[in-house]
């Protein structure tokens, strides 16, 4: 335990250092906020805590799923399936700047030209249709084995990236503008029905952005901060009403009207968390 809190302490050290980096670049920039460019670095390097450890255990659990896929133990695969990607999910607006590692492991079938049977579908979809669709695990270990191999490839690039302060604090608002947009229908995983553990893991990661600048903003608008955490709050109970000791209720089970419900709570939460960097100063 210690040797782990020594770990991290380097390495926030050295986040730190390279926040600083850029964020001294934004100084040249004029501000829309009394935000101090500095005072970025700090929630910035905690951020990328916050992705690499998230990272670290999509590839764990990403290994395991695959490993159950190639064995051909179709249960395990699919109670695996929900559960590892939430750490995708969570961290989507920083694995969605490598654009060509989230189309292998997050594209859905729409994406592509031939759907389904297209050779260019992999990643996480592509398997999921395969054990809940085809009910099989036959023919997916060219998948899963890509699969993996991207996991690992996004590891290692993140690993190496300067966190730009604008595209983490736009982070949260682009994760539920995109589950109002395109996830709320149930299109994503459509198949499963798992969508709700998605959700649940976008509000996560977008919560987790707000609380770090959180500080920065309450100072000067707590009435905007005490909002944010009330429709957070909300969100939170819509959710609670569908959770179950395994994980959530399956989505096609929500009816219209609760759809409807879930889709009001968000889209208020986007219209607020898009504000985020104005009031940051980050434009």
């Amino acid at each position: 335990m210690f040797k782990k809190r020594v770990q991290r302490a380097r390495q926030f050290k050295a986040l730190m250092l390279a926040a600083a980096t850029f964020v001294g670049a934004a100084a040249l920039q004029p501000a829309f906020a009394e935000v101090a460019p500095y005072d970025l670095v700090t929630p910035v390097a905690e951020y990328k805590i916050y992705v690499t450890e998230s990272v670290q255990r999509l590839v764990t659990e990403t290994r395991a799923f695959t490993d159950a896929v190639k064995a051909g133990n179709l249960d395990k695969a699919k109670a695996l399936f929900a559960p590892t990607r939430t750490h995708y999910e969570a961290i989507e607006p920083i694995a969605e700047l490598f654009s060509d590692l989230d189309a292998s492991i997050d594209s859905r079938a729409d994406d592509h030209e031939q759907a389904e049977k297209d050779p260019g579908f992999t990643g996480f979809h592509r398997i999921e249709y395969g054990l809940f669709a085809q009910k099989s695990t036959e023919g997916l270990t060219p998948y899963a084995d890509k699969l993996m191999a991207d996991v690992l490839e996004l590891q290692k690039r993140i690993a190496s990236l300067t966190f730009p302060p604008d595209k983490v604090v736009g982070g949260a608002a682009v994760l539920m503008e995109e589950v109002a947009a395109t996830k709320i229908s149930g299109e994503e995983d459509r198949y499963s029905h798992t969508d709700l553990g998605d959700f649940d893991a976008n509000f996560a990661g977008s919560k987790k952005i707000f609380d770090l600048f959180r500080p920065l903003i309450e100072k000067d608008d707590k009435a905007f901060v005490s909002k944010v955490e009330a429709n957070f709050a909300k969100v939170d109970k819509i959710l609670d009403k569908y959770k179950t000791k395994n994980g959530f209720e399956t989505y096609d089970k929500l009816t219209d009207a609760d759809r409807k419900v879930l889709a009001g709570a968000v889209n208020t939460l986007a219209e607020d968390l898009s504000t985020l960097r104005g009031k940051l100063g980050l434009g």
